[in-house]
């Protein structure tokens, strides 16, 4: 036995040998799956408890280490911008390295994941990190309430397509987001639902994904992240039809801009297309609510032109978000819009709402002309 003490020692990084200290909850960052911390060589590193979740480990543990840019993380090169490193059979609960796998009779099966950036991405991240900061500060940035625990009693409920089709043709979101935390297949389900001809129901099921995923996220984001990436990579394939893929984006983006505001650029990139360009633009506009400064900070003004486009609805949707943005460098071309009485459909939390060209000027022109609280 004494001998078997001998041999645990305390976890080190695998950069600067240096001894780390217990990762921890209260480390300040978006991501919370896995206890995190920091070694003084500029390494971060997540703690696994399991061992079973390496790649939602490093996922966070990267984005960790871009001080949460979502965006920046996902454009790095193993070893051309970033290093890697685990160390293994470490034990949680006493924060020691077990290398025959067993503490008094209990299974020791953890890792320590670390991410060490290189000197010029590093400095990258450290802007945004700053950035950030004066963000959070200034309240522009609005982050959701943690999310509960769950009750580990509770009997957990297996996801099967049927209930999850039921659930979400009820509206309930706190009974998908209580299946989300027990059976990750939920969301894949979710996805499955977008498939579906008639707009208004893609748009209520989008809906439903976005305030699932707000929630969800606050305790597991890994699982966001990833399908928000499937809904790229689907959108991205020409042999199929992205149906409610470009919806489901923009209000998962719209739900945690904090999190996955960065990836507001990437809806720009379906103007181009006439199947994808309506949903691109509600998506822009419902991240526009929520934070102007991250579509200003766009190359936005390539929408200005869309006033003219002979759909009613792209006109109607851009003068929508070109209103939420205060893009008063046109605002007397969307003033000209004033007696185009045009039928229009938007979305408003999932839900159809018919009116005109006029009526979305008017809200448009109103919302331009209200004092501006904060620079964006």
């Amino acid at each position: 036995m004494a001998a078997g003490k001998q041999q645990h020692s305390r976890p080190w990084c695998p950069f600067c040998g240096m001894e780390v200290g217990k990762p921890s909850e209260t480390v300040q960052r978006t991501m919370k799956e896995f206890p995190a911390g920091r070694c003084q060589c500029g390494a971060v590193y997540v703690s696994d408890a399991t061992g079973h979740n390496i790649g939602s480990a490093m996922v966070e543990c990267l984005v960790f280490a871009c001080g949460d840019e979502w965006d920046l993380a996902w454009e790095l090169i193993p070893e051309d911008d970033y290093l890697t490193g685990i160390v293994e059979d470490y034990d949680d609960v006493t924060h020691q390295i077990c290398p025959k796998r067993n503490l008094d009779g209990r299974a020791v099966r953890g890792i320590l994941y670390f991410v060490r950036l290189h000197k010029d991405i590093a400095e990258v991240a450290a802007r945004f990190a700053k950035r950030k900061e004066q963000e959070a500060k200034s309240g522009s940035v609005v982050i959701p309430e943690l999310e509960p625990v769950r009750d580990p009693k509770r009997q957990k409920r297996a996801a099967t397509k049927p209930l999850v089709k039921q659930l979400s043709e009820a509206g309930d979101v706190d009974a998908l987001v209580d299946l989300s935390f027990d059976d990750k297949r939920t969301l894949r389900f979710l996805q499955k639902l977008l498939y579906e001809p008639l707009p208004e129901r893609r748009y209520k099921t989008a809906w439903l994904i976005g305030q699932v995923a707000a929630r969800l996220s606050t305790r597991e984001p890994a699982p966001v992240a990833d399908m928000l990436h499937r809904l790229f990579e689907a959108c991205s394939d020409s042999a199929s039809m992205p149906w409610g893929m470009v919806e489901a984006i923009g209000a998962i983006i719209a739900a945690r801009t904090d999190i996955y505001g960065a990836f507001t650029r990437h809806l720009l990139n379906f103007m181009g297309d006439a199947g994808t360009r309506e949903a691109a633009l509600h998506g822009l506009a419902e991240i526009a609510a929520v934070r102007p400064d991250l579509v200003r900070s766009t190359p936005f003004y390539s929408l200005f032109p869309l006033l003219d486009h002979d759909s009613a609805a792209v006109r109607g949707l851009t003068v929508r978000l070109l209103g939420r943005v205060k893009a008063n460098e046109v605002i007397f071309q969307i003033m000209a819009l004033q007696q185009d009485m045009s039928e229009v459909v938007i979305y408003q939390r999932g839900e159809t709402v018919q009116t005109t060209v006029a009526a979305l000027v008017t809200e448009a022109v109103a919302e331009m002309r209200k004092p501006q609280c904060q620079q964006t």
